[in-house]
């Protein structure tokens, strides 16, 4: 990068029928408490527990196995909300706080590479040999990361999952969905630290050794249960999210407003999911202390993405999750 002056407000940032959903905190709108919708499209009583890791991540819970998507914990400042954005900030990791938090993963889904979505996957596959899903970037960056500080190896390419978009996977009590996505764009329609990696760099150290390498989504679907769609970054495809149809859909905030339409048409596309619950609209260098802290830089609100939510799908609820509050879709 040539120039890494920017006004927040124009970053890369996204920062990512129904089902019942409970013990969720929501911020106002809607009022706080418990959100209740109708039974998912594919019934048959199952069901899964998800918890907001922040940012876009996601722990979730089908039948006692873990699967995390985009799970970053460590939360480290690189200058990004105090004005003095630095490139070269090293990667660290906090293991307490990923510990505490990630539970005993054996798949982690990945959207794309930048260090908010995939700076903790490469420490967290490796202390628990969870298999990770994600692009060529993101699988040739996993095996490249140098652990020893953390006396753990590097991720084998035995638990490394390339993919492209399209493929469906088979879990046994669920299955996963890849889903060709796209980053959001800034105020020039650029993405920080673009690029991809097709084969295995030199250990990455800051985050600007972390590119986007191309963008997914995902769609897990626990058998006899709910779809859940999820997303880590404002922009999608809108052919690709044909005939999903899941029951929640995890949203992403638009970082910036390039990206035409953006709620209506993403909320059609995905045929009006009975809840919705934003994601990647807080302040994600801190604690996950709640309430979180909203990203005031974003091109939109809360309470603005609702209302367009709500006008787009008239029977889809919006509800605002709190960090690491479990829920219950079913």
């Amino acid at each position: 990068m040539s120039d890494l002056r920017f006004n927040r407000r124009g970053f890369f940032r996204t920062a990512t029928a129904g089902a019942a959903l409970t013990t969720m905190g929501v911020a106002s709108p809607p009022a706080a408490g418990a959100a209740a919708a109708a039974p998912a499209r594919g019934g048959g009583g199952a069901t899964a527990d998800l918890t907001w890791l922040g940012t876009s991540g996601w722990r979730i819970e089908i039948n006692g196995r873990t699967v995390l998507f985009d799970p970053y914990v460590s939360r480290f400042k690189t200058g990004l909300y105090d004005g003095a954005f630095d490139a070269a900030t090293p990667l660290t990791v906090d293991t307490a706080a990923v510990d505490a938090h990630v539970g005993e993963p054996e798949l982690i889904l990945v959207s794309h590479s930048h260090w908010d979505h995939f700076a903790d996957v490469p420490y967290i596959a490796a202390r628990h040999g969870a298999r990770i899903v994600g692009t060529a970037t993101t699988c040739n960056l996993a095996s490249a990361f140098d652990l020893t500080e953390h006396g753990l190896d590097p991720v084998p390419n035995s638990r490394l999952s390339g993919v492209k978009g399209g493929e469906v996977f088979d879990f046994g009590d669920f299955t996963v969905e890849v889903v060709a996505s796209l980053h959001s764009r800034n105020k020039n329609y650029a993405v920080l630290f673009s690029g991809v990696r097709l084969t295995p760099p030199s250990a990455p150290a800051t985050i600007a050794d972390l590119p986007e390498g191309d963008t997914l989504a995902y769609q897990v679907t626990v058998k006899g249960g709910p779809s859940i769609f999820l997303m880590g970054a404002s922009d999608f495809v809108e052919r690709n999210l044909s005939g999903l149809e899941p029951d929640v859909a995890m949203i992403a905030l638009p970082a910036a407003s390039s990206t035409y339409d953006y709620v209506p048409r993403l909320v059609k596309a995905l045929d009006g999911p009975a809840t919705v619950v934003p994601v990647h609209w807080d302040v994600f260098e801190g604690e996950l202390a709640n309430p979180p802290t909203p990203d005031t830089a974003m091109s939109m609100s809360l309470e603005e993405f609702t209302a367009e939510v709500r006008e787009a799908s008239r029977r889809t609820k919006v509800t605002t999750p709190e960090y690491l509050t479990p829920c219950t879709f079913g």
